[in-house]
């Protein structure tokens, strides 16, 4: 029996998490918000992730009724991310690591995805879509291997950013808003459509977007038409590319996870994919897509079962740290 508490912070996104032997028993989480049009700078979110820390731990201790001294072993975030944010997490988590007396480890926020726990997905291609990450992978011979990405910004980042052009609200998040936009539109309107081999691009079509938004949004095309229009695009290129990956490994799952895997549209084109090549498809909610706490806290304790440290003096964070970088012997193929 394990448990593991879980530290995150690696964007706006502060949560903590307890879980134990796979059971989740909280998951608290708190968003750094900023007004319509603007996006969270990382001074800001440090200061956010500063100010709420401590009562997210507390929350997360409170529900879920352990004691510390029933804690087994600490987790924080060691990235990838933005570096202000994940330090202001590492630290706290350092600190509660020493106070505690229990041992520390760091964990990849990549690999740390509660998706096949809660779905109960066996060994599915993994579309993982965020604010900072966008990746399709797949478990093979202990690591996760990236058969495709994107080659400049994520897709989440390219949302947040068309928001900003339209000045929609950040409440509860961009992606979201820009989604409930998408359902009242009726009409596409052609906008630019890039994938390179397995890769993806969302800087073309952002650039292009916020060039010609005063042109593309007429008497004939609304701020609605333009958000569904987008959502077509980017969600058929990142189809497309997961396509491809479930072809060339035989498989018969997909998995969406990542806060944009939360969207409805992309889950509802990606399970039309599945079920033309015999596929199925498993995703989750907004408790367990969107960053928090709990993914962080699961992956450690797999860590932990498997013997795996953290050295000290190895607690260090590392913004640029890549999915297939990171050994899980905890899966067997």
């Amino acid at each position: 029996m394990v448990v593991a508490i879980g530290f995150e912070g690696s964007a706006n996104k502060l949560g903590v998490g307890v879980v134990k032997d796979g059971k989740v028993l909280s998951n608290s989480r708190r968003t750094y918000i900023t007004p319509p049009g603007q996006g969270f700078l990382p001074r800001e979110t440090v200061q956010h992730h500063r100010n709420y820390v401590l009562k997210v731990l507390n929350d997360a201790l409170k529900q879920s009724g352990i004691n510390i001294n029933d804690i087994d072993v600490v987790c924080f975030t060691k990235g990838p991310g933005m570096g202000g944010p994940l330090n202001t997490v590492a630290i706290v988590a350092r600190t509660v690591a020493q106070l505690w007396n229990k041992p520390l480890l760091g964990v990849n926020h990549c690999i740390g995805q509660m998706g096949r726990l809660i779905t109960g997905a066996n060994n599915p291609i993994v579309l993982y879509v965020s604010g900072g990450n966008t990746q399709v992978i797949a478990y093979s011979r202990k690591r996760y291997r990236i058969f495709g990405e994107t080659i400049d910004i994520a897709v989440g980042n390219c949302l947040d950013r068309f928001a900003r052009i339209l000045k929609l609200s950040n409440d509860p998040s961009p992606g979201f808003n820009i989604e409930q936009m998408a359902i009242k539109g009726t009409q596409y309107i052609p906008l630019p459509y890039c994938v390179k081999g397995m890769d993806v691009s969302f800087s073309g079509i952002l650039t292009y977007v916020e060039e010609y938004a005063d042109k593309l949004l007429t008497d004939d095309h609304s701020q609605e038409d333009l958000c569904f229009s987008l959502q077509e695009t980017v969600f058929a290129m990142l189809i497309e590319i997961t396509e491809r990956a479930l072809a060339h490994c035989n498989s018969s799952e997909v998995l969406i996870v990542g806060g944009v895997g939360c969207n409805l549209r992309l889950q509802e084109m990606m399970k039309i994919m599945c079920e033309e090549r015999g596929a199925k498809l498993f995703a989750t909610d907004e408790r367990f897509c969107i960053d928090n706490g709990v993914m962080i806290a699961q992956a450690g304790s797999e860590m932990f079962r498997c013997g795996i440290k953290t050295p000290w003096l190895e607690t260090f964070i590392m913004q640029r740290y890549r999915t297939d970088e990171v050994e899980t012997p905890w899966r067997c193929d």
